[in-house]
């Protein structure tokens, strides 16, 4: 059967939402908080399992952002950092470093220990990339802290993390690069999209082949509050360096891209040999639930450019890369990912994979 995985985060429940803000209100403890994230988790494990996904995630339930994870609740961060500006006006800013020395405060294995507590089925584990990590240094610099120094730690910090994940049983780490697009945005000029590269590149090099097997990376246009950061960036600026990222499974956002064929036609120009291609066939964005067969057709069509055996299905983008969003429901977000996995068990017997 045509593999398939989810991107990553699910809506937060409603009593999980009400509870961060009871915290930062000073209403309940720690110990409470953690309790309605660890219920989160749970649930979150137990609905994604029911789908009959063959590999899940936590959803992400107790991250602060999918980017932001690592360093939430940092002393050294300020919080006006780089602006990142989505299609409908809204604006969501990173953090900026505002000395040394960096070192994360809680890395994404501890967020897979969280989940395999409850889990029966393979964990996915996402992991936020160097590349947009690099973006808290500040462009004048830092007193008695080069960016030397801290891209050092940043490097040996994800290592780190990836490693540790890998050691404790994911299935796969998942790098996620939603800044590849935003980067050309940012710099036409490419060179800011080279840098990522190159950057992330230092990190995934220190794995080995057979580590690396299970190691991916994941590229959309951002999703948030039913908007996106750049998905007006043409994708053939991106996809012939996104295949030079030296990993092996590769989660590319396709259902909402208004002209798949053009992407695919690129994806197979520019994929190296070994490379496994997970073409989205779910549009989170969309508040409309997907019907099987369409993830089915979606399926299909990419492998009249694919090779089955380096082809899989996902998600263009998590359902709530943020956790304060909640544009959309729990119940929608299952409902669609039942849809990939049923989908793709229709592409499969059509493809005669079984």
């Amino acid at each position: 059967m045509l593999p398939t995985e989810p991107i990553g985060s699910i809506p937060r429940p409603a009593a999980l939402i009400e509870g961060v803000q009871g915290f930062r209100a000073g209403r309940i403890s720690q110990p409470e908080l953690n309790a309605l994230y660890d219920s989160a988790v749970q649930d979150t494990v137990q609905r994604l399992e029911a789908t009959g996904s063959p590999v899940i995630t936590d959803g992400e339930q107790a991250k602060h952002s999918f980017a932001t994870y690592s360093i939430y609740g940092l002393e050294n961060l300020s919080p006006d950092g780089v602006p990142i500006l989505f299609a409908d006006g809204h604006i969501r800013s990173f953090p900026r470093l505002t000395s040394g020395p960096f070192r994360y405060k809680t890395p994404a294995d501890v967020y897979l220990e969280i989940a395999q507590r409850y889990a029966h089925v393979p964990l996915k584990q996402a992991v936020v990339s160097a590349s947009a990590l690099s973006l808290l240094y500040p462009q004048g610099g830092i007193r008695g802290y080069s960016r030397e120094e801290y891209l050092d730690a940043l490097i040996a910090e994800q290592e780190g993390e990836i490693r540790r994940c890998l050691k404790k049983g994911a299935h796969v780490v998942q790098m996620d690069f939603t800044e590849g697009r935003l980067s050309i945005k940012l710099d036409p000029t490419r060179r800011l999209l080279h840098s990522f590269i190159d950057l992330n590149n230092l990190v995934l090099e220190r794995f080995s082949a057979e580590e690396r097997r299970r190691i991916g990376v994941h590229t959309c246009p951002g999703a948030d509050r039913y908007s996106t950061h750049s998905a007006d960036v043409d994708y053939a600026e991106l996809l012939p360096r996104l295949f030079e990222l030296q990993a092996t499974n590769f989660y590319v956002q396709l259902a909402s891209e208004p002209d798949r064929k053009r992407v695919l036609k690129m994806i197979r120009d520019h994929a190296k040999d070994g490379q496994r291609i997970f073409v989205g066939v779910i549009d989170p964005l969309n508040p409309r639930v997907e019907t099987p067969e369409e993830v089915r057709d979606r399926a299909l069509e990419a492998a009249e450019y694919i090779r089955p055996d380096r082809l899989g299905t996902t998600d263009d983008c998590g359902f709530a890369p943020f956790s304060d969003d909640t544009s959309r429901t729990r119940e929608t977000a299952f409902e669609k990912i039942r849809a990939r996995v049923a989908g793709t068990v229709l592409a499969s017997t059509v493809l005669s994979l079984g």
